[in-house]
């Protein structure tokens, strides 16, 4: 028997709002299934559960705010005995929340059976959806349905409230991302003393296989640099393993797995850095679909909790487009991140000679507690030597 509880969803999450289950007590579920849908100030989550079993009860409402930690079900592992006494939740339709935040719950009670709740206020699924519509407060409304339940009818017999314009809703939104980010990067350069290292890189010949490469695919199927920077960076996290893993209470945990964090501006402001699951063993092809498919995902708001919590190392990137160079700011509980300029012609020296080639300049700020300088020279000078055999990654 185990307790599905609330995930940590990034270094700045502290609580989630359950918007949607997609299982219901009886249901099979296996490792990686998506169970239910959380929001945060980063989006809508997808919450997987990774064990293998069936729901036997669900413990947490939808439409409430859960701290980390907080238990969403309970899973009974394969051949085990259903546990007694437990009372066990009657069946549960998939349903969305739509009701107005509310605010922490200390302890998330089984759904009841007359009806799904929200932060205390019992209401049908169609009556909520229909408030949400009309801007309608549930707080507002007085119940006609079995134990004073809030009905369709209610709320259709009440006069509706102006609602938030998506105008309104997106800037909200947008207010309490940038509040999550500065958190998370204060708390970052407030505890992790970083260090910086700087390389420019010739991509001459990332530049010239890539074209090659790309001649016959239609736009949709073409490799983008920032794949072949990410490949080589996997690739060379293999080599120096003090950059990939996670800094906890007790020191630097290395990862054998490299989940290459991918920084992603979503449109209106904001910024969040999923993770593409063992980057290192994707072909060049695989990570570029990988690439497109998280950022349109990501600014659809459907992310997976995994790509949110599972990221060893972070990639960030201007683009075709922008300053020759940043630096970036680690994201707990990572060790590093690299940051790459816009690459574009630059002076280098090739036999002697100053020539203008295609570059770009790499950043990698890293923990000091974990590594230093020479460590984090050798990183980006191997990041460096693969990008010089393309054909390789």
């Amino acid at each position: 028997m185990a307790v599905f509880k609330m995930p940590s969803l990034g270094a700045d999450m502290e609580a989630g709002k359950l918007v949607e289950w997609l299982v219901k007590p009886g249901d099979t579920v296996k490792h990686g299934d998506i169970v239910a849908v959380v929001e945060t100030q980063k989006g809508a989550i997808e919450i997987e559960v990774f064990e293998d079993g069936v729901v036997e009860k669900l413990m947490a409402e939808l439409g409430q705010d859960l701290p980390v930690g907080a238990p969403l079900a309970v899973i009974q592992a394969p051949g085990e005995a259903a546990e007694a006494p437990m009372q066990t939740a009657p069946p549960v339709a998939p349903q969305t929340a739509t009701e107005p935040v509310a605010p922490v719950a200390k302890a998330a009670p089984p759904i009841t059976p007359r009806a799904a709740t929200s932060a205390g206020i019992a209401a049908s699924p169609a009556a909520k959806a229909r408030a949400a519509e009309l801007g309608i407060a549930l707080e507002s409304l007085t119940g006609s349905g079995p134990g004073g339940a809030i009905v369709l009818a209610d709320v259709e017999t009440t006069k509706p409230t102006a609602a938030p314009s998506p105008a309104q809703n997106r800037g909200a939104y947008l207010a309490e991302m940038r509040k999550a980010i500065a958190a998370a990067m204060a708390r970052s350069k407030r505890e992790i003393p970083h260090y910086y290292v700087t390389h420019k890189v010739d991509l001459s010949a990332a530049s010239d296989w890539l074209s090659a490469a790309n001649a016959d695919r239609p736009p949709e199927e073409r490799i983008l640099m920032g794949a072949l920077l990410m490949k080589a960076m996997a690739l060379a996290a293999r080599e120096e393993k003090a950059v990939n893993g996670h800094f906890g209470k007790e020191g630097f945990t290395p990862s054998a797995a490299i989940h290459l964090g991918l920084a992603i501006a979503l449109r209106g402001g904001g910024l969040v850095a999923p993770a593409i699951l063992d980057a290192d063993k994707k072909s060049l092809q695989d990570l570029m679909e990988a690439m497109r498919e998280l950022t349109m995902r990501a600014r659809a708001g459907r992310l997976k909790s995994s790509e949110m919590s599972m990221a060893t190392l972070t990639f960030s990137a201007l683009g075709e487009s922008g300053v020759e160079a940043m630096a970036g700011i680690i994201v707990p509980p990572q060790v590093a991140i690299v940051t790459a300029g816009a690459p574009g012609p630059q002076p280098l020296v090739r036999d002697g000679e100053v020539i203008a080639a295609q570059a770009v300049t790499l950043t990698l700020a890293a923990d000091h507690r974990v590594s230093d300088g020479r460590l984090g020279s050798k990183f980006l000078t191997a990041i460096d030597a693969k990008l010089q055999t393309p054909e390789e990654l």
